[in-house]
């Protein structure tokens, strides 16, 4: 019987196809992986390591050699693509995740829409590009999960987030147009993550959510941008995932028309009961990343056999993990889903 490495295994569960067990993966991003117990352990660090290709590269390899997910996932935050549109950033610390200081504009009219060729060479896109490259080449068993701020949270970490939530409804010619420029922005920066090594995209979109858009704005702004944004990552022949934040019950009827190959979802949605009403759905997620921070490894062990149970297709945390949480509780995660 051959193996199946942790690459194939994704790409096959993201195809659709038949694997021996699920995958267990953490896609960077917004669920980073890089815990204070890694870094403190292997001396490879945030934030310096936002900024240096090689040393993102080593701390991205640590957090897959240390917690046992079975992937590489880059950059260690939501934040590079604002950066390089404009906004201000104060990159953090060790346990401290980077964070929009002051967008770019004050409003979507006044958004400055540059040469996306030029932007794509400033800021640390190319830091990003260079660590997958190196990844990619090195360890080519090993899924390089390459990750985007989705088309809605970018636009609102260029522009005055309430000013720009407000103008969905007031402005709609300049949020289209803000977020359609953004979501060309991100279809070519997912090409240069994909030409360089990685094996599939997640996009990461937290304003996104129908608790905060409500049902309408949801189909008119997230569901149409994200699927373009799909759609150019799909071209370029990468498999892509979608995690939608919060409560989704108001647009459960639209998560069907996203067209990922897998939607990752936070912990409080049932996914076998998603499952059910739609067959179609790939899964991933959804072990509570409270759970991961203050919970014990029985538990945590306990609710990863759950999710596995429920027939959940790719098993990951829930969302944004806490960077305090412990190299044992994420082991027992880990450890759970390769043990079966």
């Amino acid at each position: 019987m051959s193996i199946i490495s942790p690459k194939e295994r994704l790409i096959r569960v993201l195809h659709k196809k038949k694997v021996d067990r699920p995958p267990v993966v953490c896609p960077g991003g917004m669920m980073n992986a890089a815990i204070v117990d890694v870094m403190n352990e292997t001396g490879h660090t945030l934030p310096e390591a936002h900024h240096d290709e090689k040393l993102m590269a080593e701390l991205s390899r640590d957090v897959h050699e240390y917690t046992g997910f079975e992937n590489f996932g880059m950059p260690f935050c939501m934040t590079v693509e604002a950066e390089v549109l404009g906004s201000e950033i104060d990159f953090g610390t060790l346990a401290c995740e980077p964070k929009i200081k002051k967008e770019a504009f004050a409003s979507a009219a006044s958004v400055d829409y540059k040469d996306i060729k030029k932007v794509l060479k400033s800021g640390r896109i190319e830091t990003v590009v260079q660590a997958c490259h190196r990844l990619s080449k090195s360890f080519p068993d090993v899924p390089v999960i390459g990750n985007l701020t989705g088309p809605i949270s970018t636009a609102a970490s260029i522009v005055d987030p309430m000013t720009f939530l407000k103008e969905l409804r007031k402005d709609k010619a300049n949020a289209h147009r803000t977020i359609d420029y953004v979501t060309d922005f991100l279809i070519e920066y997912a090409k240069l993550l994909i030409d360089n090594g990685a094996s599939s995209i997640s996009i990461g979109d937290p304003t996104a959510t129908g608790e905060i858009l409500g049902p309408k704005m949801f189909e008119e702004y997230a569901v149409r941008y994200l699927n373009k944004l799909i759609k150019g990552i799909r071209s370029l022949n990468a498999p892509v995932i979608v995690h939608i934040c919060g409560d989704i019950s108001s647009v459960k009827h639209l998560i069907a028309q996203i067209g990922s190959d897998a939607i990752s979802t936070d912990a409080l949605v049932n996914l076998r009961l998603l499952k059910e009403e739609f067959p179609s759905l790939t899964t991933m997620g959804n072990l509570s990343t409270y759970l991961l921070q203050f919970g014990t490894p029985d538990k945590i062990s306990t609710h990863t056999r759950r999710l596995m149970k429920d027939g959940i297709d790719i098993i990951a945390p829930a969302c944004g993990l806490s960077t305090s949480s412990s190299l044992e509780n994420i082991q027992a995660m880990t450890n759970t889903v390769k043990e079966q």
